[in-house]
């Protein structure tokens, strides 16, 4: 785990806010801003994995690197997958983080730890939850939960994700973060996979990696850095920034 390289996945293909990527936040497109995390974080170099030229000339224009990679990629998974390899055919990079374009609010020190678990070589992939305080997303379908058991303080071993509110009973609930840090052997085989029965049942990507048997490992952190989805989301983030 000595050299990662982050990828950001970025298109223009949302419905509910359209062009989000080059939406503005205080000046700057959101995907820049997103950009500015994860070269923040300090852990490698960043870039942007796009099939927009519109996207690849604002990241370059604010100084950041634009990969281009094909328009009918299924997944943010496959995209920086072809990316990597664009980048770094000769493998350099033995760990790839996935970080979403919609997360200008990202505190860097999370998109660092993220790769922490991959300490362990029993763990194929890390990704980050925290700890569900709001009562409505504690039932709430938009909100995964890891369902996972503790190994040592912050950190625990993923048994599934769900949409449903679970595990039932008493103890706390955890709202996943879509960071993943993946080995670069486990991407590749992660990409190979076709989709699984619960990924399709659920729709969460993730569940192919459990499905297969890979080790996914999660660091905890202190709070949901909140994605931008809708106009209402977008103000916040504008707010925030």
């Amino acid at each position: 785990m000595s050299d990662p390289l982050i990828l950001i996945p970025a298109r223009l293909a949302a419905t509910r806010l359209p062009n989000k990527p080059l939406a503005d936040i205080n000046g700057q497109p959101m995907i820049v801003h997103v950009w500015r995390r994860a070269m923040e974080a300090g852990i490698g170099p960043v870039a942007v994995a796009t099939d927009s030229a519109e996207i690849a000339r604002a990241v370059e224009a604010a100084g950041g690197v634009a990969v281009m990679t094909r328009a009918d990629h299924q997944s943010g998974s496959d995209r920086i997958k072809e990316a990597a390899d664009a980048l770094d055919p000769e493998g350099r990079h033995d760990v790839i983080v996935n970080l979403q374009g919609d997360f200008p609010t990202i505190d860097p020190a999370a998109i660092a730890i993220s790769i922490e678990p991959l300490a362990d070589p029993a763990v194929a992939i890390a990704t980050l939850a925290a700890e569900i305080i709001d009562e409505d997303e504690k039932t709430a379908p938009s909100v995964v939960k890891l369902i996972g058991t503790m190994l040592s303080p912050g950190r625990m071993r993923a048994l599934y994700f769900t949409r449903a509110t679970a595990p039932t009973g008493e103890g706390p609930l955890y709202h996943h973060v879509g960071v993943y840090a993946y080995r670069r052997r486990a991407l590749e085989r992660f990409v190979s996979l076709p989709p699984s029965p619960l990924e399709l049942r659920e729709k969460l990507e993730q569940l192919r990696a459990l499905e297969d048997g890979m080790r996914i490992d999660v660091r905890l952190i202190g709070h949901v850095p909140r994605g931008v989805d809708t106009p209402a989301d977008l103000e916040r983030a504008r707010a925030v920034l």
